[in-house]
């Protein structure tokens, strides 16, 4: 599914139901930006019809929770066998993987939940498997996520977690969100954030969302996509 679309109508309610129909969805799931609303009459076009633009797009958090539920439907159909078949794979792979690492000790864990394979790496000096905002685990969850579908007939999804990193990190956000809102609301400023992964920015439209005094949407392209807290 896009994340924007360009809709047209004779009125800006039928422009913004043609770009609903085209999204699939609802009012309440799409932010809507007004591009063109003008006649098209010109000197040589006088009976030319009216014509409303739009830009509509799929808002942050319904976006990633309808690609999320649609992710999970798929595979939790993927039968025993074949996620057992990729469990071995990784397990391999990440007892080979520890074993570079001559003078470090890391234990790890693979288990089938609820058609994902969560990986769990523990070890005393996990930060190095960890870098900079979780960007060293994230390349080495793509890496995994690739061994596990060469392994299997149908495509798998791995979540790995290193030390709980993922809980910690979803703290530390949670804390940013609350912090900056503050902020937003003292001085009527918005406020744009660093650029996050996905699933990062969902965890802070999701604290905010049931705010009343400040509203979040995200702006830019990946992997420098970002989001904006502003005051409503």
């Amino acid at each position: 599914m896009p994340k924007s679309i360009i809709a047209e109508g004779k009125t800006t309610t039928e422009a913004i139901s043609n770009g609903l129909k085209m999204l699939n969805t609802s009012k309440d799931n799409v932010n809507i930006r007004i591009l063109e609303e003008h006649d098209k009459r010109s000197f040589f076009s006088i009976l030319a019809p009216r014509v409303v633009k739009i830009e509509m797009s799929l808002k942050e958090n319904r976006e990633n929770e309808e690609e999320n539920r649609k992710h999970i439907e798929k595979e939790v159909k993927i039968n025993e066998n074949e996620l057992n078949l990729s469990k071995e794979k990784i397990d391999k792979f990440l007892d080979e993987f520890v074993k570079e690492f001559d003078d470090l000790s890391y234990d790890t864990n693979v288990d089938l939940e609820n058609g994902f394979l969560k990986v769990n790496i523990d070890g005393n000096d996990s930060k190095m498997l960890i870098g900079y905002r979780g960007e060293v685990l994230n390349a080495l969850q793509v890496i995994l996520n690739s061994v596990s579908n060469r392994a299997s007939k149908e495509k798998t999804r791995i979540i790995l977690n290193i030390s709980n990193y993922r809980e910690k990190r979803e703290k530390s956000l949670e804390e940013l969100a609350d912090k900056i809102s503050k902020t937003v609301i003292r001085t009527g400023k918005s406020i744009t954030l660093e650029p996050m992964m996905a699933y990062e920015r969902k965890i802070i439209h999701n604290r905010l969302q049931s705010s009343n005094k400040v509203k979040t949407y995200s702006i830019g392209e990946e992997p420098y996509r970002k989001v904006v807290i502003s005051k409503k």
